[in-house]
């Protein structure tokens, strides 16, 4: 597979003809600092050492496409959005013995939510020398001086390890080309290092392509978690290895705490259109390095593409490349953490883990930390009282990895759940409004337990499989006998030992649709229970057309017989608004919401319409008598119209009931932000 991947850069060679099939040699790996792998390393520390004497061409030019993309991440979920996106055009010119030159000539981006961030040059630039004999990033504000693995004296450093090798077929005559796959460690990981895999052309020595990161000790910036990076070179006139494509990731978070989000730069690029022995003026190369053309000029470039044309197709979950990268790096060293970040961390899931209030728990307080003791190994413990209810709750994470299905386990003791399947509120917007002695948004009731899981499932892609073994118990108001508030009762719960299985799968729908599947089967104290919920979602032009638009579809079904705690409820804000808060009840249910915005001050005030249509079926099911609530009763709906305020981040909308409802004023947080909250 790792050889397939470096056959790729070769495929796309426009001098290749036809799809060039690679024949794959079988090779066992020799062993480190082998007497075979030492010999090729030299052969290529000696190929980049007479380059500028043996290359046989005078000066190329080409052209360079590339995208560069900002956005927040959660690393435990398939959550991204978006900060920012940028569009870059180069021209790239060389001439022996070895000047480079660069010029941006086109350049766009768009902000999709508030940031002050600047690039260094090379976040915005390509490689045209595979980094030299020392490799710096940001100007060396991000990675100082690592040596390069084909460098002079390169074998003091690092040590090598022969493990593949393919032949490619490429032209009409059926030439080949083999290539070697070695791999590369520091000698002392404690030291700033390369780390990774070079693909070397057998017969020149000529660097193929490289995916490698860094040990931590490089990292100049305290917030940076990793950087990973991916070269590929493309063979031309049957002999000269140049770039053709590449593409960075670089992760940061906050150095001292762990908040579940990370920003992330990730570029690609492209380079083509390569023309040799060009004529290039002594004018172009009195400057090194890059430069660009006017504002106005680079505003005015004419791209191919859109700016969001790769978002649209790929999305930004981890790239194939970087997923390759990843994979190959931990390959090289198993048991060594990798992250630049601090070993020890505070942490929090979420705002409402520090401070929060409703009425089972009364003003909790809680705090937590991220641990990582080895490799991809992340322990976070985390523990808080809640003053009201006058308990403690614990919760210890353990993950393992960023594979697609790194399993997971989590412990809990004594943690909230939320009847219902549909939050009324994030925890925040749910403290503010409970404090106000308004609303609680919360049915909640508590569990103790454990879950094995492994694997994400997302709407639009992933799976998940999980296994947990619970105990829950009913919830008490803690707080309404000692202020002057009017909650809604809290609602017991089927009490008892819970088991259950979760299966989960993410995939693509027609026209752009994204969907999810979700199947439970479980038993609670001799109660069965199984339910299938599932989502669709299709967006328009989101944050980036004339207007955007949404329409999500979601439904659900239990068997009559399982805890009530598993069931469904409609009715207010989120579902129907406009209805009473968790009016409807059933073990089963539907729901459509169709909404559209259109910028009236971009980004900072758009005008809303939305319209929702729902209903529950309530079977012959068995109800605590402190559930007072029944189906709908056929179709409910609601309609309603609004305010999005700041890069679509906040809502204020007014919705009114259909069939049975009455207005009601709704302030939200964008649902991509509601897991920080």
């Amino acid at each position: 597979m790792l050889a397939r991947h470096a056959a790729r850069a070769v495929l796309y060679a426009p001098l290749l003809v036809g799809p060039a099939a690679p024949s794959i040699a079988a090779q066992s790996p020799t062993g480190w600092n082998d007497a075979r792998a030492l010999e090729l390393v030299d052969r290529a520390r000696q190929a980049r050492s007479s380059v500028a004497t043996d290359r046989g061409i005078a000066s190329y030019q080409a052209d360079a496409r590339g995208y560069v993309y900002f956005y927040i991440d959660r690393p435990d979920s398939d959550d991204h959005v978006l900060v920012k996106a940028d569009q870059v055009a180069l021209e790239v010119f060389w001439r022996a013995p070895n000047d480079t030159r660069q010029r941006i000539v086109g350049l766009r981006d768009e902000k999709v939510l508030p940031t002050s961030i600047r690039y260094h040059l090379d976040h915005l630039t390509v490689v045209q020398d595979d980094f030299g004999d020392r490799i710096r990033l940001g100007d060396g504000d991000e990675v100082g001086a690592v040596t390069h693995p084909v460098a002079p004296r390169s074998g003091e450093v690092y040590d090598f390890q022969l493990v593949d090798s393919l032949r490619l077929a490429y032209g009409t005559a059926g030439d080949e080309v083999r290539v070697y796959e070695v791999q590369v460690r520091p000698k002392r990981l404690d030291l700033p290092g390369f780390i990774g895999t070079v693909f070397l052309d057998l017969a020149t020595g000529a660097i193929v392509r490289m995916n490698f990161s860094f040990t931590p000790a490089s990292y100049v910036d305290p917030y940076l978690d990793y950087i990973r990076i991916s070269l590929d070179n493309s063979l031309w006139l049957g002999r000269y290895w140049l770039p053709y494509r590449q593409e960075v990731e670089l992760r940061r978070e906050m150095p001292f705490l762990d908040f579940s989000a990370g920003s992330v730069i990730r570029s690609r690029f492209e380079i083509r259109a390569y023309d040799f022995d060009v004529a290039l003026a002594d004018e172009l190369f009195a400057i090194r390095g890059v430069s660009a053309v006017s504002p106005a000029q680079r505003r005015a470039f004419r791209f191919e593409r859109g700016l969001f044309d790769e978002i649209d197709d790929e999305g930004l979950t981890i790239s194939t490349t970087m997923e390759e990268v990843r994979t190959q790096v931990r390959e090289v060293v198993e048991d060594e953490t990798l992250s630049g970040l601090a070993p020890i961390r505070l942490h929090f899931d979420g705002l409402s883990d520090f401070a929060r209030y409703n009425r089972a728990e009364g003003m909790y307080l809680g705090a937590g930390l991220t641990v990582r003791p080895w490799a991809d190994l992340r322990v976070r413990p985390s523990a808080g009282y809640a003053f009201g209810r006058d308990g403690a709750t614990a919760v210890v994470t353990a993950s393992l990895g960023e594979s697609a299905m790194a399993p997971s386990v989590r412990l809990f003791w004594d943690e909230m759940g939320d009847i219902g399947g549909n939050p009324g509120a994030t925890p925040l917007v749910n403290t503010i409004s409970a404090l106000s002695g308004d609303v609680d948004y919360l049915d909640p009731y508590l569990r103790r337990g454990v879950r094995l899981s492994f694997g994400s499932a997302s709407v639009g892609g992933g799976a998940s499989v999980g296994v947990r073994y619970e105990r829950h118990e009913s919830a008490l108001d803690v707080v309404t006998d000692s202020s002057e508030t009017d909650f809604r009762p809290v609602r017991s719960v089927h009490e008892g030992e819970y088991g259950a299985v979760d299966l989960a799968v993410g995939f693509a729908v027609p026209a752009d649709g994204r969907a999810r599947l979700t199947t439970t089967a479980g038993r609670l104290s001799g109660r069965t229970a199984l339910s299938a919920l599932g989502e669709l979602e299709w967006e328009i032009g989101p944050g980036r057309a004339s207007w955007s638009g949404r329409i999500h579809g979601e439904g659900g079904v239990t068997n009559p017989g399982a805890p009530v705690q598993t069931m469904f409820l409609l009715g207010g804000r989120h579902t129907l608004p406009g209805h009473d808060y968790r009016a409807y009840l059933g073990n089963g249910y539907w729901l459509l919401r169709a909404e559209g915005t259109v910028p009236v001050r971009p980004p900072y005030v758009g005008v809303r319409a939305f319209g929702v249509v729902g209903a529950t079926h309530l079977g012959s099911v068995d109800i605590p008598p402190d559930w007072p609530l029944v189906d709908s009763d056929g179709l409910r709906g609601s309609v309603g119209v609004g305010l999005s305020i700041g890069w679509d981040t906040m809502f204020l909308d007014v919705a009114h009931g259909v069939r049975g409802g009455g207005w009601e004023a709704v302030v939200s947080v964008a649902q991509r932000f509601g897991g920080w909250m």
